[in-house]
């Protein structure tokens, strides 16, 4: 189920409803690009090095290789996009695993993803050669190997899935059984960090704990050329498939009734959103709770409807975490990881939607 909407009768009451309804919702995704912009281009402003709005424009189009041009591409600009790359792409692999599953607390951290991944680059850093520089703290840490912990990451992330859709196979469990599953591998994996965490020596410990900490500064523009990458092809899927997963949201039967084949569009959708998930951890370290509360909070405001719910859970979730990289580098006298900020924002704002969709539904 892949075609255009069925046709609506014309010059109708219910076709006026529909057009105000959908417009009411593009109207929606709009105004979340533009105020994206603006506070992309508020964020681009701000640092310690003195630059006017005009300075900063001449070095977006006219790098020169100077200490100015270096702070404003290599700094500023490498972060909002990284945060836009990776809050997108959380975004949108948390509402098609929530729609996938129908299930609210479907996530890529709950499906145990992202501490896979963390535990496959304290495997590196403390077997692999991957480990820190001698000589350096948590504050300015060195990875030896950066590049063989990102890729012993993913695969380890990866490998958190293909356990999942293995148990999937094997028993035809049911989407709520594949949730308490992913939750199984997260503890797994949580404590195999833990014990890697309490053997290791004094350089590899503070690398580990340090790589776990979602940092938008950890990915070079090279890294971000493959996220582009990665969630672009990912992004053309998902909303090729965005019917179907309507259609699944209203129901396994319904689904089945309008030709959706579930179980290929669960496995695919399950397996693309953790390879855009796995990408982004492996190169950023784990960056909590996007994925679940940018879909909760589209929800809320518009609609379940994957139409407007893929492009609303991307630009909200890259919302989130610029917002989330503004506190972490300007709020203290320190640059908080962006991981933990998401967290403590995260917690009550997933809490506040959950009260007021209780609130709701006792009114109605």
């Amino acid at each position: 189920m892949h075609g255009p909407m069925p046709e609506i009768p014309e010059n109708t009451e219910t076709t006026e409803n529909y057009v105000k309804f959908s417009r009411k919702k593009n109207l929606f995704l709009v105004g979340l690009a533009l105020l994206l912009i603006v506070i992309s281009l508020f964020t681009v402003t701000l640092g310690s090095t003195d630059l006017s709005f005009g300075d900063i424009i001449h070095y977006i189009f006219n790098p020169d290789g100077s200490w100015e041009s270096t702070v404003v591409w290599d700094l500023r600009l490498k972060n909002i996009f990284a945060a836009i790359l990776a809050g997108a792409g959380l975004g949108i692999a948390g509402a098609v695993m929530q729609g996938i599953l129908r299930n609210p607390l479907a996530s890529p951290y709950t499906l145990g993803i992202s501490n896979a991944a963390a535990f496959g680059a304290a495997v590196a850093i403390m077997f692999l050669g991957g480990g820190a520089i001698a000589g350096t703290t948590t504050l300015n840490l060195s990875i030896n190997n950066p590049a063989l912990v990102t890729i012993v990451a993913f695969l380890f992330a990866m490998l958190a899935t293909g356990i999942i859709l293995l148990l999937v196979k094997m028993t035809s469990c049911t989407p709520e059984t594949m949730v308490l599953a992913g939750m199984a591998i997260n503890a797994i994996f949580a404590a195999g960090l833990s014990f890697l965490q309490y053997i290791a020596d004094d350089t590899s410990l503070p690398a580990i704990v340090f790589w776990q900490f979602g940092a938008l500064d950890k990915a070079s523009w090279s890294n971000m050329y493959i996220i582009l990458a990665t969630l672009a092809l990912v992004c053309v899927y998902f909303y090729y498939k965005r019917w179907d997963y309507n259609a699944m949201e209203a129901g396994e039967d319904v689904a089945r009734g309008l030709g959706v084949d579930i179980g290929s569009t669960r496995l695919l959708g399950l397996v693309l959103s953790a390879v855009i998930t796995a990408v982004v951890v492996s190169f950023m370290g784990i960056i909590g709770f996007i994925g679940l509360i940018a879909p909760h909070i589209v929800k809320r405001l518009i609609g379940d409807d994957f139409r407007y719910l893929l492009t609303g859970s991307m630009l909200i979730g890259a919302l989130v975490l610029l917002l989330a990289n503004v506190v972490g580098s300007y709020a203290f006298e320190m640059t908080i990881p962006v991981g933990i900020i998401t967290s403590f924002i995260g917690g009550p704002i997933f809490i506040y939607i959950l009260i007021r969709g209780y609130r709701r539904r006792s009114v109605v």
